[in-house]
């Protein structure tokens, strides 16, 4: 006699999980459901949408490091239920952040004796660290001011227009009035000389950029020392520097090591480098370090009392994973400085390697520099028919990621596209992006212009542009493009 057992429709354990109905249904996007679904259900149901994606490997635009040793990998899953706010559970992860610190203030030349302890923290990225070395910058200033019986209600800090946002947000959020050195065609750092005349007595930094976002290019921090220190001894006033070395921080001691940019310069106060950049961590982890205890007021520290020793804290956020930590701490004794020359060296050459195929196109000016973050920053020579976005926009059609951008005030007229080189882009992909350009170009030779005829031509008019004014006027048409095509695709979403 055959025995046979039948299954309930409910019983998944026997379904195909893209034959079940859990899939074949769709859920709710902006409700929680009211049923329970199966983890293998769920999983595939996240998993597929994350399939659209881009590549990380591919996203050209980021900086942030994509790929890690799978032995760091492992280290970092095991710390994943971590929470590093918890310092009397976990004090083995606490001593090595404290060792990252000191590895990196020795890194940055901080002035400590062998057995001196620097002054610093981890954070979620370099905009965490930038916040708090804004506020001890405000308060110190305000102390100052207070104990002189001066106006304190004023602070402002002095950059160029080519920070990152994280720059504005501080001046927004902490209410510091930013005072932006503005770019110019050719030059798209801070120039020193007009950042050190825009100086006043309520400026509570001048902040310097190792490693510009725009085109990687690195800021002349010793001349603005230098400059500085003069106008600082004229006028009686004390004020400082800070380096966002977010992109740099991690390139210059080991590709640059005679270039003087740190805690060399007495009046480089603090410096803050990301630890998921150039660092080589997955993202999540920066570090900010200062020169010294008296430039970090007191009143900003928290102690916590653990294991018998004084633990000072001084972060914007409470819970943070430990992985990064761990992960960065990883590298540093893995890698260790003729590990981390290597990889920065490689990453300089392959980004020469691409340099030199776009130069050999004839299509491109190149706008970064080669002494700096290792990018390669380039606009067309002739964008009159096809422009910088177009040629980003048929690059995904491959798999690229390369974005096409706009310079800030006042050269917000030139517009470029930038690839940046991570320890996991090699040469065979550099020379592979070199092709791909170059078919993107040769298909749109054979496309129509999108760019819209000027209405002084439509009318029959001599009224001839300058080509500032054709660039500026592409440019405004594309902004819109993009713009609206983004609002389209929300649309579809929605």
């Amino acid at each position: 006699m055959v025995l046979s057992k039948t299954f309930s429709e409910s019983d998944e354990s026997i379904h195909s999980t893209f034959a079940s109905r859990y899939v074949r249904n769709s859920l709710p996007r902006f409700t929680m459901p009211e049923n329970s679904i199966p983890k293998e259900a769920a999983y595939q149901i996240i998993n597929d949408e994350l399939m659209l994606d881009g590549n990380p490997r591919l996203n050209l635009a980021s900086f942030v490091t994509t790929w890690m040793e799978p032995e760091c990998d492992k280290l970092m899953m095991a710390a994943i239920n971590k929470n590093y706010v918890d310092m009397d559970e976990y004090p083995v992860t606490t001593e090595l952040q404290n060792r990252c610190v000191n590895i990196i203030a020795r890194l940055f030349n901080a002035p400590l004796e062998d057995s001196e302890t620097a002054v610093g923290v981890g954070t979620v990225g370099s905009s965490e660290a930038i916040m708090l070395a804004g506020l001890a910058f405000k308060r110190k200033w305000q102390n100052k001011r207070k104990a002189e019986g001066k106006p304190f209600d004023k602070p402002n800090i002095v950059t160029g227009a080519n920070v990152q946002v994280c720059w504005e947000k501080f001046a927004r959020y902490f209410e510091v009035e930013l005072k932006e050195v503005k770019l110019s065609e050719g030059y798209y750092v801070m120039d020193p000389v007009k950042a050190v005349e825009m100086v006043d007595e309520n400026t509570i930094c001048v902040a310097a950029i190792l490693g510009s976002t725009l085109n990687g290019e690195f800021e002349d921090v010793k001349l603005l020392n230098d400059l500085l220190a003069e106008k600082n001894k004229e006028t009686g006033w004390d004020t400082p520097i800070h380096v966002d070395a977010a992109s740099g921080g991690f390139i210059a001691p080991f590709l640059y090591p005679e270039l003087e940019w740190d805690f060399r310069l007495p009046l480089v106060k603090s410096i803050n480098v990301s630890g998921h950049k150039y660092g080589l961590v997955y993202a999540g982890i920066g570090w900010v370090i200062w020169r010294n205890k008296e430039d970090l007021p007191e009143e900003l520290i928290f102690h916590i009392n653990y294991l018998g020793a004084d633990q000072p804290t001084f972060t914007l956020n409470f819970s943070k994973g430990s992985s990064q930590v761990i992960a960065q701490y990883y590298q540093l004794i893995r890698l260790g400085f003729e590990g981390y020359r290597n990889v920065m060296e490689n990453c300089h050459e392959n980004a020469m390697v691409l340099k030199e195929g776009l130069e050999k196109t004839g299509r491109f000016n190149i706008v970064s520099k080669d002494e700096g973050v290792p990018l390669v920053a380039f606009s067309l020579k002739d964008n009159k028919r096809h422009d910088e976005f177009e040629v980003a926009e048929l690059l995904r059609r491959f798999g690229w990621i390369v974005p096409a951008y706009t310079m800030p005030a006042d050269a917000q007229h030139i517009t470029v596209l930038r690839v940046v080189i991570r320890e996991d882009f090699s040469r065979t992909l550099a020379e592979r992006l070199v092709l791909d350009i170059t078919k993107v170009l040769h298909e749109l030779d054979s496309l129509p212009s999108k760019v819209l005829v000027p209405a002084s031509e439509q009318n029959g008019r001599n009224g001839k542009k300058t080509e500032i004014e054709t660039q500026r006027e592409v440019t405004t048409y594309w902004r819109k493009f993009v713009s609206d095509r983004k609002a389209n695709n929300k649309n579809k979403i929605c």
